[in-house]
């Protein structure tokens, strides 16, 4: 298992017990660009070297005494033009944030009552140790019965988060999720936006054709049958060019940007050429080779109803995959 994000306490009133917090998130892409120099083919390399030895000679390499090591390397807050108070590591460590210790529930809530906006990442919350299991599996519970999730904060990664507690799992293999929340402030005003939007009635009859089309394309949600449409494309890019073989190029027709001279023509025609859900979009692109396609997901239970997923992977474009690491090790 890996190592933990964050350890701590879950603190309700008087009840506390220890959880480990763990990243349900993880990067899959086999495509990883790096910079190179296009006259010599060489990678590129980046140096920190001090403001000042740009400002005396911007086209010119810094001298030795100019570059930066990592360890001589401090944060700076700027308070003034040009003036800095710098903050050591172990200044940051020994903040005084109660929350980088324990997260204390603040309230609970309804699930429904936190908008999909404010979610930010994904956390599993397991017992820190088997005398927190007892209290851990008590409060899942209490949490599915009474349909709530516990609001709380929690101190990482250079910050305070908002974080939502919520059961998950099955009775067999019990479990939590923590999900970060933005704060309010974060947030964009929606009625900016919103506003612009002309007040136009709706039309009966092309209300009614739109929720038939609606209906006839409903479906589960299956986050399996979704691929990254980019990075298949991207590894069919590598292989045309490690092949020496045209690069493929997208031959679907551009999107028409044009105002819809007809709604309710548009509507009929797609609910009558609409033969239900796509089990998978594929993109219209001529390929130098097909690309097999496999994908993982785990499963745990929302704290109201239904499934929360957490993607696994999606791999795509094998043949590309290989080739790239054959080129990488030639």
């Amino acid at each position: 298992m890996a190592r933990p994000y964050w350890s701590g306490q879950i603190q309700i009133s008087l009840v506390s017990f220890g959880v480990k917090l763990f990243v349900a998130t993880e990067a899959r892409s086999d495509i990883h660009f790096h910079e190179i120099d296009r006259r010599t083919g060489e990678r590129v390399r980046h140096q920190k070297v001090l403001a000042s030895a740009l400002d005396r000679h911007p086209e010119e390499a810094a001298d030795q005494d100019e570059v930066v090591e990592r360890p001589q390397i401090v944060k700076g807050y700027e308070y003034s033009k040009g003036r800095y108070v710098t903050i050591e590591p172990d200044e940051l460590a020994n903040l005084r944030v109660p929350s980088k210790h324990a997260m204390e529930v603040a309230r609970f809530v309804d699930a429904a009552d936190i908008p999909p906006e404010f979610y930010e990442k994904p956390y599993f919350v397991v017992p820190e140790n088997a005398s927190s299991t007892e209290a851990f599996v008590t409060v899942r519970k209490a949490l599915i019965d009474a349909r709530k999730v516990a609001l709380s904060k929690v101190a990482f990664s250079g910050r305070e988060h908002i974080v939502a507690i919520a059961p998950a799992g099955t009775d067999a293999h019990p479990g939590m999720m923590a999900y970060t929340l933005r704060y309010d402030a974060e947030l964009r005003n929606a009625a900016t936006y919103f506003d612009e939007v002309k007040k136009t009635p709706v039309n009966a009859d092309s209300l009614a054709l739109a929720k038939e089309l609606i209906k006839r394309r409903s479906g589960s949600f299956e986050p399996e049958s979704f691929v990254d449409g980019y990075e298949a494309a991207v590894k069919e890019l590598v292989e045309a060019k490690l092949q020496h073989i045209p690069v493929p190029r997208d031959e679907a027709p551009a999107t028409s940007r044009g105002k819809v001279i007809n709604l309710m023509d548009a509507l009929r025609k797609s609910v009558s050429g609409d033969s239900g859900v796509e089990n998978e979009a594929k993109p219209h692109r001529q390929k130098p080779e097909p690309a097999a396609r496999e994908s993982r997901t785990r499963t745990v239970k929302s704290p109201n109803k239904g499934l929360a997923l957490v993607k696994g992977s999606g791999r795509t474009g094998k043949a590309a995959t290989k080739a790239v690491r054959r080129r990488k090790t030639a």
